[in-house]
């Protein structure tokens, strides 16, 4: 069992403390990290949370997964590594 998240459907009002600030209430957040689109600098609406521990991040997606944030239903679960493309780099 993993500790990173990928957390979806992240309001436009959010910003990483305060991601950090409501998944710290479950457990220790190691990182929280809100997507940014390279172009504009605003959220892409998605963003991941790292925990101290797979257990803290089951907590995570227990108490999280569809709950309402900032007026918004989020989408908590384990994150996936990056596929990678055809020419054989990642998109990281």
């Amino acid at each position: 069992m993993e500790s990173k998240l990928y957390v979806g459907n992240i309001s436009w009002d959010a910003n990483e403390d305060s991601l950090s600030e409501l998944f710290s209430k479950v457990g220790e957040v190691i990182s929280a990290k809100l997507i940014l689109d390279k172009f504009t600098g605003k959220s892409k609406g998605f963003g991941f949370i790292e925990m101290s521990s797979p257990e803290e991040a089951e907590k995570a997606i227990a108490e999280f997964d569809g709950s309402e944030f900032l007026g918004r239903p989020l989408k908590v679960n384990i994150a996936k590594p990056p596929k990678r493309r055809d020419n054989g780099f990642s998109r990281r």
